[in-house]
């Protein structure tokens, strides 16, 4: 449970790291949501985390509503990173956490006022009002911030946008089971796809879409561009349709299969004798994971490749221009 959802479970504080300087535990923008007797998601843990708990149940109890306070992280709080951070606090609102729960997938602004009426607002990804007070204009080039009116009203400025990245994962079997549990906190939204309805869990995280599809070779035509591809299938024959119907697009940010260098080999083959572009055969990622981990089961190659995929999708978003273009290079650790 994140703390979008943790919201709706009753009172809280949402804490959210408003302003850094220096070395420090989390950007601008983590989040920790603080019940009475619960703490849900982190702002970077330590001394700074413990005396952020304390002042949101004191609130909690005296029934204060926002807050503002800097921390010099070492003079004040004894922690080694020494940076200075901002951190605002306010009494959650539960519809605004519903309509982000629904929102998931498309960008929303939270503005918060800092200073005077206990006013809020919740934007579309245009500025467009969705929930709350009139907002006030901002700058939607800049993360998370707080500015100030002309009276000196401050807000605290809260971009929530929706995952950049996108895998579409081919294959509900043991690997791709474990890979979606991995990916359940991570910034990215899957979409999971396969033949068999009955191989999928009754719950599946939330960033996660379930697509069982009988031709899933028509998932790869509309996946949105720059996405990222994992193909591991229960048929090899299948595997070789959807990794021909990748590598035909343009537009691939990543495409791993899962497999040996034997598998790759013959798929080489036969991908080249059906006219696929020698570059993008290339660029397939066959073996997939991070190379010297040799490990079988599951649970490790999930964690291999789910570090894979965020070394590439981090890699994209240092880039400025979203998941990077098809690029890749092949390990070779199974």
């Amino acid at each position: 449970m994140d703390w979008r959802s943790a919201i709706l479970a009753g009172p809280a504080m949402l804490v959210t790291v408003a302003i850094v300087q220096g070395s420090v535990p989390r950007e601008a923008g983590a989040k920790m949501l603080v019940s009475r007797d619960r703490v849900v998601d982190t702002i970077g843990g330590g001394h700074l985390e413990l005396r952020a708990v304390e002042i949101a149940r004191a609130m909690l109890q005296d029934g204060r509503q926002r807050h503002l306070e800097r921390f010099a992280l070492g003079p004040s709080l004894g922690q080694c990173c020494g940076g200075v951070v901002h951190l605002a606090f306010e009494l959650a609102d539960p519809g605004h956490a519903s309509l982000l729960n629904e929102r998931r997938f498309q960008d929303s602004w939270r503005l918060v006022a800092l200073d005077g009426r206990a006013d809020s607002a919740l934007l579309d990804g245009d500025a467009r009002q969705l929930h709350g007070a009139p907002a006030p204009r901002f700058d939607r080039s800049q993360p998370t911030h707080v500015m100030q009116e002309a009276d000196g009203r401050r807000w605290l400025v809260d971009p929530v946008l929706a995952p950049r990245a996108h895998l579409v994962l081919f294959g509900a079997g043991h690997v791709g089971a474990a890979i979606v549990r991995a990916l359940a906190h991570l910034p990215c939204s899957v979409t999971w796809v396969d033949e068999r309805d009955d191989m999928f869990p009754t719950d599946v995280p939330a960033n996660v879409t379930l697509e069982a599809c009988d031709t899933p070779e028509a998932l790869v035509a509309s996946a949105p561009p720059g996405a990222s591809y994992l193909v591991m299938t229960h048929s090899h024959a299948l595997d070789q349709r959807l990794a021909q119907a990748i590598l035909a697009r343009a537009d691939v940010g990543w495409f791993g299969l899962i497999g040996s260098v034997t598998k790759r080999r013959q798929f080489e083959h036969r991908l080249l004798e059906r006219g696929a572009d020698r570059k993008r055969i290339d660029a397939m990622v066959c073996p997939i994971g991070l190379p010297g981990i040799a490990g079988k089961a599951p649970a490790v190659i999930a964690a291999s490749v789910c570090a894979q995929l965020l070394t590439v999708w981090e890699a994209s978003a240092h880039a400025g221009a979203g998941l990077a273009p098809l690029r890749l290079v092949a390990s070779s650790n199974m």
